[in-house]
């Protein structure tokens, strides 16, 4: 990382005087291949994200010491002490610029805890946007991606949303630039989480006795189908490695899938690490349809219509 940008007295002053509030998406990866675990202990990853309109919404206001409160979805579960994402986004960008990370901040959560979506990379990401603004640090997307590469795989990815390419862990982006296209999501929420480490160490173990399936390799032909803009043809490139995993783990999701691919979806797959699962619909009419089933068929605690690709975290 670059040396901390340091503030003079009368940048010090400035930032806003009234609260800032920033929403910031989900992630799904229409690709996620999974190469070897390396020396530093991640895996080697290829992988595509995408920015769904599902948010979660962080308020940032003016305070003597950094605290944290929350509403909706984890309350009760998530720790809201110095484990936190959010906190420790807080206090890293305070090193980073020499701030005081003082700040009362308020989660609004509606993306589920350890669902595969990035929730909580999500609500590092929207630190990061609403304390920039703040405590006036004015730091480009560009270097707050960077002290979010220092946070977690997903965070750099969810300062800039829309669809793009990630490799190394994950952190490195690249934009995807392609014809602006909507795609149309049906996002199955189950009940509980999986832990993302575990399904990785999963993968290891079902790749080491040969019970995987073989690896997804290039983006290419994903790249390829979003350039198409034929929901048709991308539906046949989506793809994820630790989709057996997830369903080792949590075997019940094979159900979701059949449930969501037999209401008509175009396609469906395990986002991240799961256990939430998406489908690939026609449109909006087709979406709200095949949501509207699965929740019928019982087969998920709730379906939620999506569409993306969306802005990434960003002051409202």
């Amino acid at each position: 990382m670059t040396e901390p940008w340091r503030r003079d007295d009368d940048e010090e002053r400035r930032g806003a005087s009234g609260p800032v509030r920033v929403r910031v998406p989900a992630k799904v990866n229409l690709h996620l291949g999974v190469g070897p675990l390396r020396r530093d202990g991640y895996h080697e990853l290829n992988t595509v994200y995408h920015a769904i309109s599902i948010y979660d919404e962080l308020t940032a206001r003016r305070g003597d010491t950094l605290t944290l409160t929350m509403e909706g979805e984890g309350t009760g579960e998530l720790a809201l002490d110095d484990s936190n994402l959010v906190i420790r986004a807080a206090h890293a960008l305070a090193g980073y610029t020499g701030a005081a990370p003082h700040a009362r901040l308020h989660l609004r959560k509606q993306i589920p805890l350890a669902g595969g979506l990035a929730g909580g990379s999500a609500d590092a990401a929207a630190t990061l946007v609403a304390c920039d603004a703040l405590w006036g640090t004015g730091l480009s997307r560009d270097e707050l991606a960077g002290i979010a590469a220092d946070l977690g795989s997903d965070v750099p990815f969810l300062i800039h949303g829309g669809t793009a390419l990630g490799t190394g862990r994950g952190e490195a982006i690249s934009p995807v630039l392609a014809r602006a296209t909507s795609w149309h999501w049906v996002v199955a929420i189950a009940d509980g989480g999986l832990s993302t480490p575990q399904a990785y160490r999963e993968l290891d173990r079902l790749r080491e006795t040969g019970a995987a399936g073989p690896a997804l390799g290039s983006t290419d032909a994903l790249l390829a189908a979003l350039r198409q803009r034929d929901p048709r043809v991308l539906a046949l490139a989506l793809g994820n490695d630790l989709q057996d995993a997830a369903l080792s783990m949590r075997p019940s999701l094979a159900a979701t899938l059949k449930a969501g691919e037999a209401a008509g979806a175009l396609a469906g797959i395990v986002s991240g690490s799961g256990p939430t699962c998406v489908f690939l619909t026609a449109d909006a009419a087709d979406a709200e349809r095949v949501a509207a089933e699965l929740e019928a068929a019982g087969v998920c605690r709730e379906a939620r219509t999506a569409h993306g690709p969306v802005h990434g975290a960003r002051v409202t």
